[in-house]
């Protein structure tokens, strides 16, 4: 039985070549008791045929596939029912993970036993090169769930055990966007806590100067999930002020949106 089970939900990859290095990036891993379960959400394109044939290059990678697109949270949550894992590592089809991320990631579950989540810093990057990095607190406290997720998803590796504790994916319509945001929030109104290991171990992928805003309706959506976490996390007369914070930004003139995120990344 494998040790970690990699979770991917792919739906119309937009990059084959992304997708293969992506994979690739896992295959690679200097730590290599894992299963890849990679679900195809649904595409309508030629990403099912794509998969089968990175399913037939590693007997560790296995496909599964529905008809209709059910959103990434459901496609998370199919993989999870399959898997086989203590820990559920993520991965998204266009970055890449540096082939030491989980040695590295899995020897601080070893030294730290009451950790339940571990992800780590990332580089971000597009078709030209590397432009950025994405910094994330080392030992993040609920207060750091203010501003943003101090998580970085796919950077992440998940103790099972404890994300089925939280539900796994919560699957709703303001989830759609964040359900990570969503995720992380309801381990920690439960107690549990992680850390990010202070090293780029993940390449993740933004295209520079195409920094568009996100439609207003998910905006919306994420202020829900801010209320709802908040509630749960018992913060929610500090973090009011926050909870407005997507739809804020959401206001701003493209021009000074796109100054903003790429300040984020510097």
């Amino acid at each position: 039985m494998p040790k970690i089970s990699v979770i991917m939900g792919v739906y119309n990859c937009k990059s084959f070549d992304a997708l293969e290095a992506s994979v690739t990036s896992i295959i690679n891993q200097t730590f290599n008791d894992w299963e890849f379960i990679i679900c195809n959400d649904g595409s309508t394109n030629e990403t099912l045929e794509v998969l089968k044939n990175i399913e037939e290059k590693d007997g560790r990678i296995k496909v599964i596939t529905y008809k209709k697109n059910q959103g990434l949270a459901y496609a998370l949550n199919e993989c999870i029912k399959v898997s086989a894992g203590d820990f559920i590592a993520r991965q998204d089809d266009d970055d890449v993970s540096d082939i030491h991320r989980f040695e590295k990631e899995m020897k601080y579950f070893e030294s730290h036993p009451d950790i339940s989540i571990v992800g780590c810093t990332a580089s971000v990057f597009d078709t030209n090169g590397t432009w950025g990095k994405f910094s994330v607190p080392a030992n993040p406290k609920p207060k750091d769930f203010f501003w943003n997720s101090p998580f970085i998803h796919p950077s992440v590796i998940i103790k099972k055990a404890d994300l089925q504790k939280a539900g796994c994916y919560r699957i709703s319509k303001e989830t759609r966007r964040c359900e990570d945001y969503d995720l992380f929030m309801t381990m920690y109104s439960l107690g549990m806590r992680g850390h990010n290991i202070q090293e780029e171990l993940y390449r993740y992928c933004i295209i520079n100067g195409n920094n568009k805003h996100r439609p207003m309706k998910y905006r919306i959506d994420e202020a829900k999930v801010r209320y709802i976490g908040y509630k749960k996390m018992g913060l929610l007369f500090y973090g009011l002020p926050y909870i407005a914070k997507p739809i804020i930004i959401g206001l701003m003139p493209q021009k000074f949106f796109k100054k903003v995120t790429k300040k984020q990344y510097a």
